[in-house]
Order: C-alpha cells, then sequence, then structure tokens
C-alpha cells in the first residue's frame, strides 16, 4: 500500500489530542484544536506547501503549481470532532489531501494550478452550536451574528477568537473569490451502512442533503395522575409521542428521506403528574428538496390534526433551514472515472450527513469521495476504515486530481 499506513499513523497521532483523555474531544477555538492543526501544519510543510491561517483559523496549505498565484483546486474537510468522537470523520480528508500532495511530488508532476489541502474550523458546531463556520467564512457566507453565539460558559466566539489570537474585526478577509477557486472535493467516511451492503470500498456521492430543523411545542394541562380521567386529560406527551411516530411513518418508506426526534423536554417532568408541556426537535433530510419539503409538510399537518385532536395547542418554530447542494457533474465524472480505474464498479449515493463543501459550493463545483466505514457507524469511537478502504480512496481522490488538470490543461 502506498498511502494507507502513512495515513493512518498520523490519524492515530490526531486522535490522541484531546480534551478529554479516553476520548476524542477537539473542539473550535481550544488549545487541542491548536495543537491539532501545529502537528497538520507541520506535516503540510513536510510536503513542500506554504502554509497559513486565515481569519477564523482554517488552517491551508497551498502547493503552487508552473504558473504562481494561478487558482488552486482545493481538497480538504475538518479537524475539529463531536464530543467522545471517533478518528476518521473530518480528519481522513485532510491527511489524504497531504499524502496526495506528497504522492505529486513522489511522482515528479508539477500541476499546472495551484493545490490547496484546508483544515476547515468548526465544521462539527458543537462548542457554540453553529456549524460550517471556516467553510462559511471561505465561502464569504459567514453570518456576522453567528460571532455572538455562546458556548456553555457564556462565552462569545469573538471572545474565543480573540483569546486564541484572531481577530473577529477581520472575519470577513477569511472569504475566497470564486476566481481563486477552480472546485473542491473531499474524501469522507460515508458515515453510513450503504457502501458494506454493496461490499465495496469507495462510492462517488451525488449530493449533499438538504435539512429542515424545527422545534414542535404542544401545550396541554398539567393534572393529577391519580385524579383526572382519561378520556379528559390533555396530555402534551401522549400528543408528542403520536407525532414522533407520525414522523416516523412518514419518512420510514421513501428512499433517502430520513427524519429524527432527537431531543424532548417534558414539563414538569413529574411521575405522577400528567405533562403540561412538551418541546421535541425534528431534522429532517433529504438529497432532494421538493421530495424534503413535501415530507415537511405533511408532517406539520399530521401534527396539527394530532395537536386539535387532543385538545393541544401547537407551535412550530424552524431553526434550521439549508438546502440540498448537488455535486458537479465535471468533478462527479473525474472520481468516477478513477473509482472504474481501480477496477471497481460505482456507487452513487447520497450524503445525509452535513460537510464542508455544502458552503463551498457557493464559490466552486464540488465532489466527494465515500470511503466504506465499517457498521456505518461514526462521531462514536467505534468509527472504523480499515487499511485497505483508506488506500482505495486515496487512489481514487489522487487519481481526480491528476484527472482534473488533465482535463484542463491535456497533461
Amino acid at each position: 500500500m502506498i498511502f494507507a499506513p502513512r495515513i493512518q499513523e498520523r490519524l492515530d497521532a490526531l486522535a490522541a489530542i484531546t480534551a478529554e483523555p479516553g476520548a476524542i474531544t477537539r473542539f473550535y477555538l481550544t488549545p487541542e484544536q491548536a495543537r491539532a492543526e501545529a502537528l497538520v501544519a507541520g506535516w503540510m510543510r513536510e510536503a513542500g506547501m506554504s502554509v497559513r491561517h486565515d481569519a477564523v483559523g482554517n488552517l491551508i496549505g497551498r502547493l503552487e503549481g508552473s504558473e504562481p498565484g494561478a487558482p488552486a483546486l482545493v481538497v480538504g474537510s475538518h479537524l475539529d470532532t463531536v464530543r467522545n468522537a471517533g478518528r476518521y470523520d473530518g480528519p481522513l480528508g485532510v491527511i489524504t489531501g497531504i499524502a496526495c500532495v506528497e504522492a505529486l511530488a513522489r511522482d515528479g508532476i508539477r500541476l499546472p494550478h495551484a493545490l490547496e489541502v484546508v483544515a476547515f474550523a468548526d465544521e462539527e458546531g458543537v462548542r457554540f452550536a453553529a456549524t460550517l463556520t471556516g467553510s462559511n467564512a471561505f465561502a464569504g457566507r459567514l453570518d456576522p451574528a453567528a460571532l455572538r453565539a455562546t458556548d456553555a460558559d457564556g462565552t462569545t466566539v469573538a471572545e474565543a477568537m480573540r483569546a486564541y489570537g484572531l481577530d473577529p474585526a477581520a472575519t470577513a478577509s477569511a472569504a475566497r473569490r470564486p476566481d481563486e477557486i477552480l472546485g473542491y472535493m473531499e474524501l469522507h467516511i460515508e458515515q453510513g451502512p450503504m457502501l458494506e451492503k454493496a461490499g465495496l470500498p469507495v462510492g462517488v456521492v451525488t449530493a449533499i442533503s438538504g435539512a429542515s430543523r424545527l422545534e414542535f411545542t404542544l401545550t396541554g394541562e398539567a393534572g393529577h395522575a391519580g385524579t383526572v380521567a382519561m378520556n379528559e386529560r390533555r396530555d402534551a406527551l401522549a400528543g408528542a409521542a403520536e407525532c414522533v411516530l407520525a414522523i416516523e411513518a412518514r419518512c420510514r418508506d421513501e428512499a433517502h428521506l430520513v427524519g429524527t426526534v432527537g431531543r424532548m423536554h417534558v414539563h414538569p417532568g413529574v411521575g405522577n403528574t400528567i405533562a403540561g408541556l412538551v418541546r421535541f426537535s425534528l431534522d429532517l433530510r433529504a438529497p432532494d428538496d421538493a421530495q424534503r419539503l413535501a415530507a415537511l409538510a405533511d408532517i406539520r399537518a399530521a401534527c396539527t390534526e394530532i395537536a386539535e385532536r387532543r385538545r393541544l395547542d401547537l407551535g412550530v418554530e424552524p431553526m434550521h433551514e439549508a438546502a440540498a447542494v448537488p455535486c458537479d457533474p465535471g468533478l462527479t465524472t473525474l472520481i468516477r472515472d478513477a473509482i472504474i480505474a481501480e477496477g471497481l464498479p460505482v456507487l452513487a449515493l447520497p450524503s445525509g450527513a452535513g460537510h464542508d463543501g455544502m458552503a463551498v459550493a457557493a464559490i466552486a463545483p464540488i465532489a466527494m469521495v465515500f470511503v466504506r466505514c465499517r457498521g456505518g457507524i461514526s462521531h462514536n469511537p467505534a468509527e472504523f476504515a480499515s487499511l485497505p478502504d483508506i488506500e482505495a480512496g486515496a487512489r481514487v481522490l489522487f487519481s481526480a486530481i491528476k484527472g482534473f488538470a488533465a482535463d484542463r490543461h491535456g497533461l
């Protein structure tokens, strides 16, 4: 294997940088992020790249092509994690990008354009509950209001940036112009089971799913568990349970549509009292916006009917809305061709998870390579990709990078 052992060695080194012993936890603008970026910056320099941080903390390694200052093809992902994470989600894409730069030098290839490897800051958004901070800034889409978000200790993003050595007043300078970026490719573990079910190490992504996140509030009437007759109750929790099952039923049998209720608050939350108020979350995703919005309309109608029948008041508050992002046909064809060149069938599939490419797509065409992960498990210490699968993913990405240059410049 040419790529995988060194990639795995570096992933293991990154996994040792954590805020929680025995787990992998790295949040935005923390000492752990700084240590991880310093390590990766060193690998970038060893590969022959110039290295810098932009105004929001994105780590950017750049390999100039035969025309200095030319626009860049960008590859990358992120180094931040969820709490108690696995070691592949994010870092695999960054480290594989560096490995591809090293392979260009090994093979004596000088691209006509620049190649940048970017480790985006705060893709997961755990500390400040705002995802894609770095890639939104990179694409010129960062809302200044995001700098007022606070973490669990009440520290704002702006305050944390200052403590980290960044200037929050300069965040606009992180934006890249569309004429600077030729395209963006990201290699990532699938975070799902489809490649494993197909018996394939890699696949090509068709689109990144759009997402709707909402908070539903059902208000009934709290009452004594022993004295209020069942047919007299305005039980908000019973109504919420029915809504959750209606969401599951609506999403269960439609391909690529997923709906999740992951959080519920019950008030007063006492064992001998009927619930008077319940709030619950909905995360609804699909690679096709029309599909997602039709499902959302059906879910709202079903929850409205349930509330009316149970004599409950229903409130619905949108929390987040992101359109689906299709992958670029040209870049996707390069990845397909690279997979075929490896002697593999091509499995094309959407990504149900969000990625930095969703933001970068505002300024450049994007494409993604998926690598099989065991059991489809991610955001979990059990997250795992085998060396042969990592090797296959790296070979595909490297071939696609070379194919991009050949397509544009006849190399």
